[in-house]
């Protein structure tokens, strides 16, 4: 893949340093290599780079000092790794399985510098048509959900509590439809006029992007939708997804709104034979070029524009996502 010219890099703004000044934490952050400073100094401050949670004792030595329990990291190790030059976001993905109240959302704001950004997943219900038969679910297993593309349930348990508790810190609201039935969503022309109903009803100032595990549901009228309606669709690599390659020429009308994208699992695993693959996820263990490589592609045409860009990466993308960001801030940034 070609780099970027030298002279595009001048158009890129570095970003602030990260403040210190954070409530104090029995978590400490790990002292930056110089390479990594290098890069954090180099990246545009539009454009922020995450990963999926932050409790992983395996990141001792690459974003904590030392090894930590989960339990703690959960706790408290948000600030710290806040610290790292390169993760200026984060994922929520607890969101995803049950709300959390503004009190909730506010510590995790009060944890992080003024330029920090959450990705914030909406409750599952939002866009679930039925309960999959999963233990979680108990009774309400294989049955309709009342909640699906329910915008008074949106508002209340989801878009309130994250902009009153994160204000200026909620960078991107997932609205992600899990793998499903497209024929128990009425088919790809019912969910679309669903959705158009439900986004439609979401305060505009609200930053929303829209994520489909259905290769099926991404058709025109849906794209119409995310379009009319002001919201962005989520790149994701994902196995039920066609590549990144793919989505930046399916999503192309969309090219003047931020980027958003999702790198959550290599092609041929599934997540828990991933996590044993990988697991504690200290080191990048299986390189993807082509996905790495395709996503700075998108990165630095979004930047140059001065679009904001937010990327959260998983570690069963390839094995440890603080290095997955690494590689990709190198991507993005060519020679320094």
């Amino acid at each position: 893949m070609s780099k970027p010219p030298a002279e595009q890099l001048s158009l890129f703004e570095p970003a602030p340093a990260t403040p210190e000044d954070a409530a104090p934490s029995r978590v400490r952050a790990a002292a930056p290599t110089e390479r990594v400073k290098q890069l954090g100094a180099a990246l545009p401050a539009h454009v922020r780079f995450g990963t999926s949670s932050w409790s992983f004792p395996g990141w001792a030595g690459r974003v904590y000092d030392t090894e930590y329990r989960d339990r703690l990291l959960a706790q408290e190790g948000l600030h710290a790794y806040a610290q790292h030059p390169l993760l200026r976001s984060v994922g929520l993905d607890r969101t995803y399985y049950a709300p959390i109240e503004e009190e909730v959302f506010a510590r995790y704001a009060a944890s992080v510098p003024s330029t920090f950004r959450f990705l914030v997943k909406a409750h599952e219900d939002c866009l679930l048509a039925r309960y999959p038969h999963h233990p979680r679910h108990g009774d309400r297993a294989g049955a309709s959900n009342g909640r699906f593309l329910d915008p008074a349930y949106a508002l209340d348990k989801v878009v309130g509590p994250a902009v009153s508790g994160l204000g200026d810190a909620l960078g991107v609201l997932l609205f992600q439809a899990p793998p499903q039935d497209v024929s128990a969503l009425g088919g790809p022309g019912r969910f679309a006029t669903l959705l158009h109903r439900f986004l439609s009803a979401m305060p505009p100032d609200v930053p929303i992007a829209v994520e489909l595990r259905n290769q099926r549901l991404w058709s025109p009228d849906v794209l119409d939708v995310l379009w009319e309606t002001g919201a962005v669709p989520c790149f994701a690599h994902h196995p039920s997804l066609e590549p990144i390659a793919a989505q930046r020429e399916r999503f192309r009308r969309f090219s003047d709104r931020p980027l958003v994208v999702r790198w959550m699992l290599r092609h041929g695993l599934k997540y828990e034979a991933a996590k044993r693959r990988y697991a504690p996820f200290t080191a990048v263990v299986d390189r993807d070029d082509a996905t790495r490589d395709a996503i700075a592609e998108a990165v630095r045409e979004a930047a140059l524009a001065q679009r904001p860009v937010t990327v959260i990466v998983n570690n069963k993308a390839e094995g440890s996502s603080p290095g997955t960001v690494e590689r990709l801030a190198e991507a993005v940034l060519g020679p320094l």
